[in-house]
C-alpha cells in the first residue's frame, strides 16, 4: 500500500499559512541547496500529489509560470500525477490533474490501494486536516523555518496524536526537517 505523507512548510510557532509572507520559495538571498536537494529526494520518491482546491489553484496560477526554476519545482509539478479535491473544479486547465469529487476517505483510501509510490499532500490547510482526522496519515515531513509569525493556520488544530521521530535535518539556512511517523491518537491510550 502507498504511504501518504503530509510535507509542510511552517514556523516555529506552527502557522503554515503563509498569507503573512514569512516564506519565499525562491528566494535567492539564502542558501537554499541542501534543503534544494532534500526535496528533490522526497519528490523521487513521490510520484503524486494530492492538493485541496485552494492550493490547487495558487500552484497553477505560480508554477507553471516559472521558466528558469533553480529548484525543480516547477518541473516536479509540471509532470507529477496531481489529484485535487473539489466539488466546483470542472476543468483543472493543468496537464496530469484529476479532480477527485468523491467522499475524501474513500477516494484517499482508493489512491493508497493504488500502485505506485508515496501521494504526498502539501498546504492544502483545510485538506490536511481532513485527513489528519480521518487516520489517513502515515508520514509527517515538516519543514521549520526560524520565524515565528504567531497567527494563522496551523497543520495540528485540534489533532490529539503520538507521532514517532523518524529523522531531523537541519539546513543551512536555519530551517529544520522534522519527520514523523503517524501515530495513533494519544485519547486511546486511556
Amino acid at each position: 500500500m502507498r504511504k501518504l505523507v503530509v510535507t509542510e512548510n511552517m514556523t516555529v510557532d506552527g502557522v503554515i499559512d503563509m498569507s503573512a509572507g514569512w516564506f519565499d520559495p525562491l528566494a535567492e538571498d539564502v542558501d537554499q541547496s541542501d534543503m534544494i536537494a532534500t526535496t528533490a529526494e522526497h519528490s523521487a520518491a513521490a510520484d503524486a500529489l494530492l492538493l485541496g482546491r485552494n492550493t490547487f489553484e495558487a500552484f497553477r496560477g505560480f508554477w507553471p509560470k516559472q521558466t528558469d526554476d533553480p529548484t525543480g519545482v516547477s518541473d516536479y509539478l509540471n509532470g507529477v500525477n496531481k489529484y485535487v479535491v473539489s466539488r466546483t473544479i470542472e476543468d483543472p486547465g493543468w496537464q496530469n490533474t484529476t479532480v477527485l469529487r468523491g467522499d475524501l476517505v474513500e477516494e484517499v483510501q482508493a489512491l493508497k490501494a493504488a500502485p505506485g509510490r508515496d501521494i504526498v499532500a502539501t498546504g492544502s490547510v483545510q485538506l490536511v486536516h481532513a485527513l489528519i482526522a480521518a487516520g489517513l496519515v502515515d508520514e509527517y515531513r515538516l519543514f521549520v523555518f526560524p520565524v515565528v509569525v504567531c497567527r494563522g493556520a496551523r497543520i495540528f488544530e485540534s489533532a490529539d496524536l503520538r507521532l514517532q521521530l523518524l529523522e531531523t535535518r537541519p539546513f543551512s539556512s536555519g530551517a529544520v526537517l522534522l519527520r514523523y511517523a503517524a501515530g495513533e491518537s494519544s485519547s486511546s491510550d486511556t
